[in-house]
Parts: C-alpha cells; sequence; structure tokens
C-alpha cells in the first residue's frame, strides 16, 4: 500500500481513527440480497474484506457495524470477525453516533464510517474519515473525503482497512511480518 496514492488531508484524517465504523449492505456486501427457499437471507461477504477487518483490529482499531436492517447473518459474520459491537435496525444512523462516541471513548473526529447510501449521510457529513465505494449514490460520494477503488462487497472495506493501518504508522507490526522469511 502506498500513502502517495491519497491526497495528504486523507492521510492525516486517518492517522487519527480509532474506531471503524462500517455500513454493511452496498459496503461489506454488493447490496444484493438473496432469500432462500425457507426465507432465510443469504449475503455475500468478501474474504479479503474481512482479513483486512481482523488486520485493522490486529493494528489496534476498534471497529463495529451500523445497519438499518436486523440480520441473523450479520451477527454471525461480526462474531467471526470479533467486530466489537454491532448496531442493527437503526433507520436513522446519526443516532447512532453519540451512543459510538460514548461506547469506544472517541469524539466524532476519531470515527472513520464507510456508507453508500442517502441513510448514510448525516453521518458522514460527521466523521472524521468519510468513506464511500464508487458504487455509492451520486450525493453520497460528494460527501466523501475519498471514494474507493473498489466497489463494495468487491474490496472496499479492505482498502479503508490497510490505508488506516498504514496512516496510523502500524503497517509493519501488522502486515509487514508476513512477507518476511519466517522457518
Amino acid at each position: 500500500m502506498i500513502l502517495e496514492d491519497y491526497s495528504p488531508d486523507v492521510v492525516e484524517r486517518a492517522s487519527k481513527i480509532k474506531v471503524l465504523v462500517l455500513d454493511v449492505d452496498g459496503v461489506m456486501t454488493d447490496g444484493r440480497i438473496v432469500y432462500g427457499t425457507f426465507g432465510e437471507e443469504l449475503k455475500n461477504f468478501d474474504v479479503n474484506d474481512g482479513l483486512g477487518i481482523i488486520l485493522a483490529k490486529r493494528s489496534g482499531l476498534r471497529c463495529a457495524i451500523l445497519t438499518a436492517k436486523g440480520s441473523r447473518v450479520v451477527f454471525k459474520r461480526a462474531r467471526e470477525l470479533k467486530i466489537d459491537k454491532v448496531y442493527q435496525n437503526f433507520h436513522y444512523k446519526i443516532r447512532a453516533l453519540e451512543p459510538i462516541c460514548r461506547r469506544f471513548g472517541v469524539s466524532e473526529s476519531e470515527i472513520c464510517f464507510v456508507g453508500d447510501d442517502v441513510i448514510d449521510a448525516p453521518l458522514l457529513k460527521r466523521v472524521g474519515l468519510a468513506v464511500c465505494p464508487p458504487n455509492a449514490m451520486d450525493e453520497v460520494r460528494e460527501l466523501a473525503h475519498f471514494v474507493t477503488r473498489k466497489n463494495g462487497g468487491r474490496g472496499a472495506v479492505r482498502e479503508v482497512c490497510d490505508l488506516l493501518i498504514e496512516a496510523r504508522g502500524k503497517w509493519e507490526e501488522t502486515v509487514g511480518r508476513y512477507f518476511k522469511d519466517q522457518a
């Protein structure tokens, strides 16, 4: 990862982040919801995004999911990735900002939020680093400090995690060790 790919403002904002908050549909997934024969909800999660979250947590970041929908699948994925907190059924996501700040003991400027749709807009306006994937609504992309290269559910979360790890000076200790010859 090369920080030079990002504006100095984005790198500066990313260096101050302590909590990563992720929307689900359109960010952690490609936005499609599939229902099985018996009505069960199915979602596709990207394995590289998952590893990015695990690495981000190893680097010291805390992580939360914030979604308008309630889903057992989301809780299952959150458990697998050891997500710190899941906030479901928040149709007005801005209402979760104060509880998130309190729970994690951070200010709004220490939060990175990744969202993609109109219900994410109020939160994107308030956090320290606002991010969206390129498949986000046009109005949402205009609010973002940066737009990922990869789409939601297809590597966008990993891109954000890698940026946060590197901008906070944690790349070598968190990721670099995998590139060293280990016997």
